[in-house]
C-alpha cells in the first residue's frame, strides 16, 4: 500500500499525486509553507490527509520558529515570546486558508493549537512544545490509519457477496494516512475473503478516479474497471452494480454531504436505480455545526483545470469556465454514513449526534 505522508528530519515527505500515474515522485517540504502549497496545489488531497499534512506543517512550523528566534537560549525574554505566538497564529491561518471545503484540515489545526496554548499556558519551555507537536502530528497520521481501518471492517459487512462497487473520486489510502476511507471498505471486503471488483469513475476535471484510485487498487491487484463520468446512469441503471462507497470532505448535521463534483449526480442516479449509496468517512469530517449541506464553503479551482486536460488545450483559450471543487448530496439519497464508531442512517439529525458521544 502506498505510503502517503511521512514525517522525517528532513521534513514532511509525501508522495506528489499529481504526477501519479505516470510517475511515483516523493516531495520534501521543508517549511510550512511548503506544505501549505503541497495542500493548495493538491500534491496531497482527500480530507483525512489533508488534516495530517496540516497537522505536520503546524509542528514543522514551530519547529523552526522556535529555533530561529533562539527560544530556548536563557537570554530570551518573556516578552518577546509574544512574538512567537502571532507566528504560531501565521502558521495555523496560512494553512487554514489553503482549501475550505474539508473539515478535517481545520480540525486538525485546531487540535494542535489547542496543544500549543495548554502548554504555553502551563509555562512549558519551547522546545518542549516544539517536541510534544511533532508527537501529536504522528499521532494524528497513527490514529487516522487505525479509523481507516475501522471504517473499512464497518462497511465490509454491508457488501454482499462478490459485490460490485461503484466509487467517485479517490478516497483511498492517498486520500488518508493509509488504507483509506471508500476504498477501505473495499480493502476490508477482499481480506476478508470477499472478492469485491470496482467501478471507478474517472472524476473530471482532476480526474483523480482515473488517474489515481485505478492506480491504487492496481496496486493491490483489486478489479478495477474505469468509467467516464456520464456512463455512470448507464452502468447503475444495467444492474451490474451492487452498492456505491464514497468518501467526504463535510458532514453537516443534518447528513448532508459535500465530496468530489459528481458525487451528487451518482446518488441521485443510485436512487433512481435502488442501489444502495454508502458514505465512508471519519467521524472528524462531521460539521455538527452546521444545520444543513447549503451552509458548507464550496471550493471554486481555477478554470484551467476545465479547459485543459494534463497540460493539453481542449477549449478554446477564451472559454467562460464554472469550476466547483465539490458539491452537496441531500441526505435523501444517503443510505447510510460508515464511520469508525459505526454505521448510522436517517435521521442522521439524531444519529450523528448520537454517534459523536459513542467511545
Amino acid at each position: 500500500m502506498v505510503n502517503t505522508i511521512e514525517w522525517t528530519t528532513d521534513g514532511v515527505v509525501m508522495i506528489d499525486q499529481t504526477k501519479l500515474p505516470a510517475e511515483e515522485v516523493y516531495l520534501t517540504c521543508q517549511s510550512y509553507q511548503a506544505v501549505a502549497d503541497a495542500i493548495r496545489t493538491m500534491v496531497i488531497r482527500g480530507a483525512p490527509a489533508i488534516g495530517v499534512a496540516a497537522a505536520m506543517g503546524v509542528a514543522l512550523g514551530v519547529q523552526h520558529v522556535v529555533a530561529d528566534v533562539g527560544a530556548d537560549d536563557p537570554a530570551f525574554s518573556e516578552k518577546s515570546s509574544g512574538k512567537i505566538d502571532q507566528l504560531v497564529e501565521e502558521i495555523c491561518s496560512t494553512l487554514a486558508a489553503t482549501r475550505p471545503t474539508a473539515v478535517n484540515l481545520f480540525w486538525a489545526i485546531d487540535r494542535m493549537k489547542r496543544l500549543y496554548d495548554s502548554m504555553r499556558a502551563n509555562g512549558t519551555s519551547w522546545k518542549s512544545i516544539a517536541d510534544a507537536l511533532v508527537e501529536e502530528a504522528l499521532q494524528v497520521r497513527t490514529e487516522d490509519v487505525k479509523i481507516n481501518q475501522a471504517i473499512g471492517k464497518n462497511g465490509a459487512a454491508l457488501l454482499p457477496q462478490q459485490a460490485s462497487v461503484m466509487t467517485h473520486c479517490n478516497a483511498g489510502a492517498l486520500a488518508t494516512a493509509g488504507y483509506g476511507t471508500a476504498l477501505g471498505v473495499i480493502r476490508a471486503a477482499v481480506e476478508g475473503g470477499n472478492p469485491v471488483v470496482v467501478f471507478a469513475n474517472e472524476t473530471r476535471p482532476f480526474l483523480q478516479g482515473a488517474r489515481l484510485t485505478v492506480w491504487e487498487l492496481q496496486q493491490d491487484n483489486i478489479p478495477v474497471t474505469l468509467l467516464t463520468d456520464n456512463m455512470a446512469g448507464h452502468v447503475l441503471s444495467s444492474g451490474r452494480i451492487n452498492a456505491v462507497v464514497v468518501g467526504a470532505d463535510r458532514i453537516a448535521g443534518n447528513g448532508d454531504v459535500a465530496n468530489k463534483i459528481g458525487t451528487y449526480s451518482v446518488a441521485v442516479l443510485a436512487k433512481e436505480n435502488g442501489v444502495p449509496f454508502y458514505v465512508a468517512a471519519p467521524v472528524s469530517t462531521l460539521d455538527l455545526s452546521l444545520a444543513s449541506g447549503k451552509n458548507i464553503p464550496i471550493e471554486e479551482r481555477d478554470p484551467s483545470e476545465v479547459t485543459q486536460v494534463q497540460g493539453l488545450q481542449v477549449a478554446p483559450p477564451d472559454t467562460s469556465v464554472f469550476n466547483p471543487a465539490f458539491d452537496v448530496t441531500p441526505n435523501r439519497y444517503v443510505t447510510a454514513i460508515i464511520t469508525e464508531r459505526g454505521v448510522v442512517r436517517a435521521p442522521y439529525e439524531t444519529t450523528l449526534r448520537q454517534l459523536t458521544t459513542r467511545p
